[in-house]
C-alpha cells in the first residue's frame, strides 16, 4: 500500500499520525513488512513511476499537522470542500496544500530556520542532488509551457555564470523546494525510525528508469542517450506482453551504459546507495532491464517494433556488493526473462517475483503456480499493477477457473483461500495488497498498464476497516511460521 491510499482529513494519505496508526495495525496483525511504491515527486499523470526527481521526496505527502505541531503553522483552515474518501483528487488536494506549505516556508524562513543544525545537516548531505532539483524545479515553475531542452543554451549547459543567474532570479523558488525537501525527509526518516521500533521494515521500490523532464536528465545529459538536439534516441517500453499486445511504451530516455562506465557507475552507485538509505528492502523494477532492455525508436506511437540492447547490471551490483556485502535487493523478473537474466539475479542472491494471479492460464509447469516456487522469492497474490483478486476472481476465462478448481480441489474460492496459499508457499516472502486482505472489487485498482488516466488514486476510507482483515491475517502468519 502506497502512503498516498492512507486515509486522511485533507485527501491524500501522508506520513504523519495516520501512517503510524496504520504501522501499528502491521505490528497488531504479526506483519514485518511494509511494501510501498516509489516516493518521488511524481508529473500530471500522478505515477509514482514518472518522476521529476530520481531522489526529491513528494511534497503531497508531507503532515501538515505536524508543521502545526513545530510551530510552523497555525490551526489549519478546513478544505473548502469535502476531499472524496475512497480516492485521490490530486488537483484539488495541490491547489489546497500549497498555500499551506507556502505559508510554512515564510515562518521558517522568519525564525532562521534555514541556519538550523538540522537543516544544514540535510544540505550538506544532500546537496549533490538537491542543488539541481531545487533549481530544476524553480525553472520549470517559472520557465513554463516547455520541458528543459527548449530553456536557454547556456542554462541546459549548464554555464556556472547561467545557473547563478537563475538562483539568484527564482531564489524564493529554490528555497522553498529545499524546504519543502527538509520537511520530507525529516518526516520519512522519523515514520522510518517509528516502523524500525515495531519490528517493521521498509520495502521501497526504484523504478528503472527516470522521466526525460527530470533534474537528473537535464544535469546528466551525458549517461543518456540523447541527440544533438538533446531529445531521446531510443526510449524505454516492453514489447507485446500479458498486459499488452502492442506492448508497454514507457518514453523514458534510456542509459548510455558506455558513458557510465567512464563515469564508474557514479549516478547509478549513488542512486542505490540513496535508496538503500530510505529503506530497509529495495525492489528494482524492470530488473532484466539491467541486464538487457528493450529500445524504442523515439517518436513510436507502440512498442512494437524495437531491440533489446545489452545493459552493465552485473558491473554496478558487483561495485555495490563489494562495498556494502549483502544486497537487500528484491529483483522485479516479472515478464520474459531470459537464462542470463536468472543467472544475473541468482549470482547477487537477489530474491525474484511470483505473482499468483499468473498461475492460472496454463499448465502445471507455470512457473506462478505454488507447487513451483523456490525460496528465493517473494510471492505475492497481485501486484499495483494487477486486478484486486477479488474481482480478477470474476473476471476468469473458463480455462482459468477450471485450472483454479482442479488446484484448490474446491470451486468456493474467495480471495482469502489465494491470500492462505501464497502466505503457505515456501516462498521467502510474502505480500498481499491491501485490496486484497479487503476483497474490494476493481474500483480498488491502483494501476491499469499502457493507461494514463485514473490511475494511483486509491484510498482506505477508514483505519478501522482493517480490524477482521487484520485478525485473519496474523492467523495465517502464525499458523505458516512467517
Amino acid at each position: 500500500m502506497h502512503p498516498t491510499s492512507l486515509p486522511g482529513r485533507f485527501g491524500i494519505g501522508s506520513l504523519g499520525d495516520g501512517a503510524r496508526k496504520f504501522i501499528d495495525w502491521l505490528s497488531a496483525s504479526g506483519q514485518k513488512i511494509w511494501q510501498i511504491l516509489p516516493l518521488g515527486p511524481t508529473d500530471f499523470s500522478h505515477s509514482p513511476y514518472q518522476c521529476y526527481s530520481a531522489f526529491a521526496g513528494n511534497a503531497d505527502l508531507i503532515d501538515l499537522d505536524e508543521l502545526v505541531n513545530i510551530g510552523l503553522l497555525g490551526e489549519l483552515p478546513l478544505p473548502p470542500k469535502a476531499f472524496p474518501l475512497e480516492s485521490v483528487d490530486y488537483h484539488s488536494v495541490r491547489k489546497f496544500r500549497e498555500p499551506i506549505l507556502h505559508r510554512a516556508f515564510i515562518r521558517f524562513r522568519e525564525i532562521g530556520g534555514f541556519g538550523w543544525g538540522d537543516y544544514l545537516r540535510f544540505w550538506d548531505q544532500n546537496s549533490w542532488w538537491l542543488e539541481s532539483w531545487s533549481l530544476f524545479y524553480a525553472c520549470r515553475k517559472n520557465l513554463k509551457g516547455k520541458d528543459w531542452s527548449f530553456w536557454e543554451e547556456s542554462l541546459v549547459k549548464h554555464k556556472r555564470e547561467t545557473l547563478h543567474l537563475y538562483y539568484r532570479t527564482y531564489r524564493e523558488d529554490v528555497e522553498y523546494q529545499r524546504f519543502l525537501q527538509f520537511l520530507f525527509f525529516t518526516q520519512w526518516f522519523s515514520l522510518k525510525k517509528y516502523a524500525n521500533n515495531l519490528n517493521i521494515m521498509i520495502f521501497g521500490d526504484i523504478p528503472l528508469y527516470v522521466s526525460y523532464d527530470s533534474a537528473d536528465v537535464w544535469a546528466n545529459q551525458d549517461i543518456f542517450f540523447l541527440d544533438s538536439a538533446r531529445k531521446p534516441v531510443m526510449v524505454g517500453g516492453v514489447p507485446p506482453d500479458y498486459f499488452s499486445e502492442t506492448g508497454q511504451l514507457w518514453g523514458n530516455p534510456l542509459f548510455d551504459w558506455e558513458k557510465l562506465k567512464n563515469r564508474q557507475y557514479d549516478w547509478w552507485i549513488a542512486r542505490l546507495h540513496f535508496n538503500l538509505r530510505m529503506y530497509d528492502l529495495v525492489r528494482i523494477d524492470h530488473f532484466r532491464g539491467l541486464e538487457s532492455y528493450w529500445a524504442i525508436p523515439y517518436g513510436a506511437k507502440t512498442a512494437i517494433k524495437g531491440e533489446w540492447w545489452k545493459a552493465h547490471g552485473n558491473l554496478v551490483l558487483k561495485i555495490l556488493q563489494n562495498q556494502i556485502g549483502h544486497l537487500p535487493i528484491i529483483a522485479e523478473d516479472l515478464g520474459t526473462i531470459t537464462k542470463e537474466i536468472h543467472h544475473l539475479r541468482k549470482s547477487f542472491h537477489l530474491p525474484g517475483m511470483k505473482v499468483l494471479q499468473f498461475a492460472f492460464a496454463s499448465d502445471s509447469e507455470n512457473e506462478h503456480l505454488p507447487h513451483n516456487y523456490e525460496t528465493d522469492f517473494v510471492a505475492y497474490t497481485g501486484t499495483h499493477d494487477n486486478d484486486t483478486t477479488a474481482n480478477w476472481l470474476k473476471t476468469l476465462s473458463p480455462v482459468e477457473k477450471n485450472h483454479l478448481r482442479r488446484y484448490f480441489d474446491t470451486s468456493d474460492i474467495d480471495h482469502w483461500k489465494l491470500i492462505r496459499a501464497v502466505i503457505s508457499s515456501v516462498a521467502e516472502m510474502s505480500i498481499i495488497p491491501l485490496q486484497d486482505i479487503l476483497g474490494l472489487d476493481a474500483s480498488a485498482r491502483m494501476n491499469t498498464p499502457g493507461t494514463i488516466l485514473g490511475n494511483w488514486k486509491w484510498r482506505l476510507d477508514n483505519l478501522e476497516d482493517l480490524t477482521e482483515g487484520g485478525q485473519k491475517l496474523k492467523e495465517l502468519t502464525v499458523l505458516y511460521g512467517r
